[in-house]
């Protein structure tokens, strides 16, 4: 993995925070009645905290001076000691039904997020980094739960809790109230002027620690390269440097989102000074009552708790926010595009035959495997073109092999067949129908693929080969198996078939995986298979009672090889030698070897495959 240069890729604030807000609280407007509970324990809250602080009013005015009232002052103090346990209730409350609130949101948000990945086209996932993609899942998504959890509500009873201080203050005394405003626009603009450094450091930190998540996941993953090759201090510079990166970003991110509340409480103590000396100056003229000041005092206090409370929750907010982006970044990327028609009829003959479907006219088309490509062109981009003028057919029941260098474009071929990729120029037909015409889920279901870097899921043997065809009985699945010479290591495994495989099937060698992978395609059925390198990491014993095994998979089906082991496509119907994304021999193994060109010196020796 090259070293990450986070300035290089220009980091910026959120393109449209009020939009990412919005769609956040689109989210959790699905909680309405819970939502509608909060806002009356806000208000209620807010109601019990502003009166209590008004309380001190009447106990300094009635009951203390200038005479002292000791029964009117015990039931001010139960009055006093009553909201503030209203002030606890409420807010008790308003958290534990907003925390609730907050880990449903995130529960559906990370389902939608999950459910538009798997709508994706596969060039997405080939353009991604696994650990940037994760990073969404977790970072992300965390730090929207955490700013839902505590910084929406404290947002908002922030603002209550505002407006009722400010109604109390101008109640009590307007000239107080204007030394107060003054300093409250101080205060706003410091905010306001720190929270534009924070956000876009935020947005940064969120880059950076995606960046450093995929290089983690990527070192771990290839630690045995690592370790073959003594990468290990260049494994370590490149970890640090994202390292790095992450802690300039998160630091700067931090270090303005922590300065608020020393600027607010600086700004704060200030106000309250110059409200001190000018109320006393007032008191002492007759002008405001002690009450008044000494409850002034306290909404001066309380009044900048507000702005206080949310430029302390900036971290969570601008951190959430870049998060989201993030998070809905993917939610916005298109589908994969899918403008078929036609669909595959499931088998119900005894034969196990299906049908494509034209829907708009209800026309059955038996499905045989026919598939032909004329004239088709490719590139993963419109710069650089992979697949030149390439024309090839496969006739029902015939094994068509594809021989060539790394990067001739052998295994492009076969993802066009799937529509992994839609071709450029060209056409290219299944049984008589042009692929762009047959639904995506319908065509690759008529389809069965065997990697040649294999994926097992955790679960049993079992479940792995049912992947292929999730109906599939277990005798269908133990028949698979032995078309695909799997069954004999099944056995011996210690619960056989009930086997649980872990870890994408680190209790497996490489080559009992490549053959759960065929079973896997097997029991699936198809009329079609694909064969990426299939066997490319299975010895040369277990490879020849394979191809006893796969001889009989193949008949009856339409079969795609890839392979560098020329051995395994003698007996191919055709074999296309390709070279630089185009096909510059074809025919069987004994038209090839007469012509004495390029298969011909490879299978000599004359030349080598690179």
């Amino acid at each position: 993995m090259p070293p990450v240069n986070p300035e290089k890729h220009g980091f910026a604030k959120p393109k449209n925070t009020k939009q990412v807000f919005s769609r956040i609280l689109s989210y959790i407007g699905k909680s309405k009645l819970l939502l509608f509970v909060v806002l009356l324990s806000l208000i209620g809250n807010t109601a019990c905290s502003v009166l209590a602080s008004y309380q001190l009013k009447p106990i300094i005015d009635d009951y203390i001076y200038p005479v002292f009232d000791r029964n009117g002052l015990i039931r001010q103090l139960i009055i006093l000691a009553l909201l503030y346990v209203g002030t606890a209730l409420f807010s008790f409350i308003q958290s534990k039904i907003m925390v609730n609130i907050a880990y449903k949101t995130t529960n559906i948000i990370r389902r939608d997020l999950f459910n538009h990945l798997q709508g994706l086209p596969l060039k997405y996932f080939d353009s991604q980094t696994h650990g940037e993609i994760m990073s969404r899942f977790t970072n992300d998504v965390d730090n929207i739960q955490m700013m839902l959890e505590q910084s929406i509500v404290q947002l908002f009873s922030s603002v209550f809790t505002f407006i009722g201080v400010i109604a109390a203050m101008i109640g009590l005394s307007w000239q107080l109230f204007l030394i107060s405003l003054a300093f409250l626009v101080i205060m706003i603009a410091v905010s306001v002027k720190i929270a534009s450094k924070t956000k876009k450091h935020f947005r940064a930190q969120q880059k950076n620690l995606g960046m450093m998540n995929s290089q983690i996941e990527e070192t771990v993953e290839g630690m045995k390269v690592v370790k073959v090759f003594n990468h290990e201090e260049e494994a370590k510079a490149e970890f640090k440097e994202c390292n790095d990166a992450f802690f300039k970003s998160a630091s700067k991110a931090n270090f303005y989102a922590g300065v608020m509340g020393p600027s607010m409480n600086g700004l704060n103590n200030t106000s309250y000074a110059a409200i001190s000396i000018l109320g006393g100056l007032l008191a002492l003229s007759g002008i405001i009552s002690p009450g008044i000041l000494f409850t002034f005092l306290s909404y001066s206090k309380q009044v900048s708790q507000p702005i206080n409370q949310v430029t302390n929750q900036m971290n969570n907010i601008f951190s959430a926010l870049a998060g989201a982006e993030r998070v809905f970044e993917i939610m916005d990327m298109p589908f994969e595009v899918d403008d078929g028609n036609v669909t595959l009829e499931e088998a119900r003959s005894k034969d196990g035959s299906c049908s494509w479907n034209w829907n708009d006219n209800g026309k059955l088309i038996p499905v045989k495997g026919e598939v032909i490509f004329k004239d088709v062109v490719f590139g993963y981009n419109e710069s650089k073109t992979v697949l030149k003028d390439i024309n090839l057919y496969a006739n029902p029941g015939q094994k068509i092999a594809f021989v060539g260098s790394t990067g001739a474009g052998k295994t492009t071929i076969t993802n066009l067949i799937n529509r992994f990729y839609d071709i450029q120029h060209g056409s290219i037909t299944y049984d008589g129908i042009d692929i762009k015409r047959i639904k995506k889920d319908d065509l690759r279901r008529s389809l069965a693929m065997v990697l040649q870097d294999t994926h097992l899921f955790t679960g049993t043997v079992m479940d792995n080969i049912r992947y292929g065809k999730l109906d599939a009985t277990d005798k269908e699945c133990i028949e698979a198996a032995k078309l695909a010479s799997a069954h004999s290591f099944i056995r011996r495994l210690p619960d056989g078939y009930n086997t649980v495989i872990t870890g994408d099937g680190g209790n497996l060698s490489q080559g009992q995986r490549q053959l759960i992978a065929i079973a896997r395609a097997a029991v699936a059925n198809p009329p079609v298979m694909i064969l990426d390198e299939a066997t490319s990491s299975i010895d040369t014993r277990t490879e020849m009672h394979i191809e006893h095994g796969m001889d009989r998979l193949m008949v009856g089906r339409t079969v795609f090889v890839i392979a560098h082991r020329l051995s395994t496509v003698r007996n191919s119907n055709a074999i296309m030698v390709l070279e630089h994304g185009e096909i510059i021999e074809r025919g069987n193994h004994d038209d090839l070897m007469k012509q004495k060109g390029r298969y011909y010196n490879l299978c000599t020796g004359k030349a080598e495959l690179t």
